[in-house]
């Protein structure tokens, strides 16, 4: 069966995360599936996601794949998936052809993560449901410092979710930087792979040490601990977008 490769971009705050859910209630996957059914003769096929996105978490450039029963030009399977995706905040934004060993999730290489912090004393209007806002002022080179200590391979068992069933906790980040964009702090999380809610954790650990409530020394006995209750709190999902997934070979 011919494979298919879709770059895909969603609003998470309709969903109740990327992964298929058992009750029918929304999800990206399921919404890509049940459109992908009118071009694979009423069947469902599998559409498997690079990062499973959790509950209101956005995607720029989340990436999938499928197998069809027939051939389709991609520009076609693309406009065809948005026809029937018209009532729903997700979108493809490319579809192409790809060899049947590509696989959108073991093949990835790198996955990137933008978390952005409103921080000004005026709550969002425009951006409401895509920042985290904070009203009172955060140091950003505080965060930096801090992030500086969760930058490259540890046990990351303090920074990830109680019901995460990775089969190991240690992980290789390799970028977590903090700007300041006027009245926005981006965090950004480059790793091949994440725990359960890693980024969020991070970012809510990270506002800690901008409000100047902890220290890189306080952040890094967090990681020593290996113990979810030693880091700090779950920054909201609507902050977090999934920007991009890297592979050495599309497949094509």
């Amino acid at each position: 069966m011919p494979r298919y490769r879709l770059l895909i971009e969603y609003d998470g705050a309709a969903f109740l995360g990327w992964q298929r859910q058992e009750t029918g209630l929304p999800s990206v996957q399921g919404a890509i599936e049940t459109a992908a059914a009118v071009l694979n003769d009423g069947i469902a096929p599998l559409v498997h996601g690079a990062g499973r996105t959790d509950s209101g978490v956005h995607a720029s450039g989340q990436v999938g794949h499928l197998d069809l029963d027939r051939v389709i030009g991609g520009q076609n399977l693309r406009d065809a998936l948005n026809f029937h995706l018209k009532d729903m905040p997700v979108v493809i934004l490319e579809a192409s052809p790809v060899r049947e060993t590509f696989h959108a999730r073991f093949s990835a290489t790198a996955r990137h993560y933008r978390y952005r912090i409103l921080n000004r004393r005026a709550p969002p209007a425009l951006d409401l449901g895509r920042v985290w806002h904070v009203p009172h002022l955060l140091d950003a080179g505080a965060m930096q410092a801090a992030a500086d200590v969760l930058a490259g391979t540890h046990d990351f068992s303090s920074f990830r979710a109680t019901e995460c069933q990775a089969k190991s906790p240690v992980k290789t980040l390799d970028r977590l930087k903090v700007e300041r964009a006027g009245d926005e702090i981006h965090v950004y999380a480059d790793a091949r792979s994440f725990l359960h809610n890693q980024v969020r954790i991070m970012v809510g650990t990270l506002r800690l040490a901008g409000d100047g409530r902890w220290s890189p020394a306080d952040v890094a006995a967090a990681l020593a601990a290996r113990d979810r209750v030693a880091a700090g709190p779950t920054a909201p999902a609507q902050g977090l977008v999934l920007t991009g997934v890297d592979y050495d070979d599309w497949g094509d």
